[in-house]
């Protein structure tokens, strides 16, 4: 009988962490799924994201089940998260909303990306698996980055050269707009950046991150986003501030002579005349977008709404209806965002949604700056490092476009905060000495 127990045990443990390691990869498959499919923003990818998370949740559960015990890791950002979903159920439960199916629509959308930060917070546990996840990241960024490349240069104006878009566009990538794909670019640059000028990996692997991280951000200023060139100077700034913290000239100028140098030597091998004629003319192509006036009247608009409603605002994803009653200037484009996340959100939710929104700014960067001490040497500090500065760069880009409401990129911004400010990744025991033999058997509390 004793035997069948044992037996029992190790099959439930060994199931377990199958179950782990599907919600794990599953998790960040998703995440990968949305900016290959457009940016997840027609409604088949947000099902696949929506329902995807579910089943990821249900699997989890799954988990708890088979373990016999409910072990939650807790996460400073739940309570913001927490609290702006009592805000988007107080919006539809009180019919505050302008439009309730698109603030149902959206709160669903929400709660996918709060599963998600969930259940990273409760299965990415430790440093091995980290490494794995980085690398991982490092190759899509890559290869994605590698991709636009090619699409830069035998361009057709349809996306993977076979669709073409239904309203037009600045194609770039697997996006139909540029500027989303230098969000993209912008959280996924720092995870080889910091794998490059840290200790975590080999120096062949370290050599290989530099250069897809190099690759990654030349395709920034190919694509030709403006937001996304000062949001990535920003996030290198930040990154070369913490480097020199560290006292560690020499190493760093040369390594950073080595990065700048690849990136330059790759803008004019790829770009040439073409990104010269590209940056002086950015204000001219600019036009198929909308222009930096018109964005400015957006702006002041959307300011309007939030003075009609200062509280709880219009209901979340509401703008792009509520919007024309507010509009003090004529065009034929559909203005369907802000084109600045933060007047967005003020005249979506309205002062509450807004602090709340500052609450989980605070909570991130308080647990983040606590935990990068040793990002040279320490995995999870090093995570943690390039989680802040894709956080970082994406609260930038906001000022100039809408990244938050973008799906793909949404997700991978919340995930990626989430994970910076989680508890630190535990690290591999090393092996103990053998038991001698006189010894095994005995009782665990009498084992040291």
């Amino acid at each position: 009988m004793a035997s069948y127990t044992k037996i029992s045990d190790a099959d439930r443990r060994s199931r377990s962490a199958k179950i782990d390691a599907i919600v794990l990869y599953g998790t960040f498959g998703l995440l990968m799924f949305g900016p290959a499919a457009f940016g997840a923003v027609e409604p088949w990818s947000i099902f696949v994201i929506e329902a995807g998370s579910v089943v990821l949740a249900l699997l989890w559960l799954a988990k708890l089940w088979i373990d016999r015990e409910v072990s939650i890791i807790w996460n400073p950002v739940f309570l913001p998260i927490s609290a702006f979903g009592a805000l988007l159920l107080g919006q539809i439960l009180f019919r505050l909303s302008g439009y309730r199916h698109e603030t149902v629509s959206q709160t669903l959308l929400y709660c996918a990306y709060g599963t998600l930060c969930f259940l990273v917070t409760q299965v990415l546990i430790r440093s091995s698996q980290a490494r794995k996840i980085a690398v991982i990241l490092c190759l899509y960024g890559f290869a994605m980055g590698a991709f636009a490349l090619m699409q830069g240069l035998t361009p057709n104006g349809k996306l993977y050269w076979l669709r073409q878009p239904r309203m037009g566009g600045w194609i770039y990538g697997p996006y139909v707009n540029h500027n989303h794909y230098a969000g993209l670019m912008e959280l996924l640059v720092p995870i080889p950046l910091i794998i490059a000028f840290s200790h975590v990996v080999p120096d062949k692997e370290r050599f290989a991150a530099g250069v897809a991280a190099a690759i990654m951000v030349a395709t920034i200023f190919l694509s030709g986003s403006r937001g996304g060139m000062i949001a990535i100077l920003v996030e290198l700034m930040v990154f070369c501030t913490v480097m020199l913290r560290r006292k560690k000239g020499a190493q760093i100028a040369i390594g950073a002579a080595a990065f700048v140098l690849v990136l330059v030597g790759l803008l004019a091998w790829l770009g040439g005349k073409e990104l010269t004629s590209r940056m002086s003319t950015i204000s001219a192509e600019a036009k198929t977008e909308i222009s930096g006036g018109t964005r400015l009247s957006i702006d002041r608009d959307a300011l309007q709404m939030f003075r009609h409603k200062p509280v709880l605002g219009w209901g979340l994803g509401t703008f792009p209806v509520v919007y024309p009653q507010f509009r003090s200037f004529y065009t034929n484009f559909f203005v369907n965002e802000a084109h600045n996340d933060y007047l967005q959100l003020l005249a979506e939710m309205g002062i509450l949604g807004f602090a709340v929104m500052v609450w989980f700014v605070i909570v991130v960067y308080r647990r983040a700056f606590r935990k990068i001490g040793k990002w040279t040497s320490d995995v999870s500090s090093a995570a943690t490092l390039a989680c802040t500065l894709s956080f970082t760069g994406i609260l930038v880009h906001s000022f100039f476009d809408f990244n938050l409401q973008i799906p793909a990129n949404a997700s991978l911004f919340y995930v990626f905060a989430t994970i910076a400010a989680a508890p630190a990744f535990l690290q591999r025991s090393r092996k103990r000495k053998p038991i001698p033999a006189e010894e095994e058997f005995l009782p665990a509390s009498e084992v040291v």
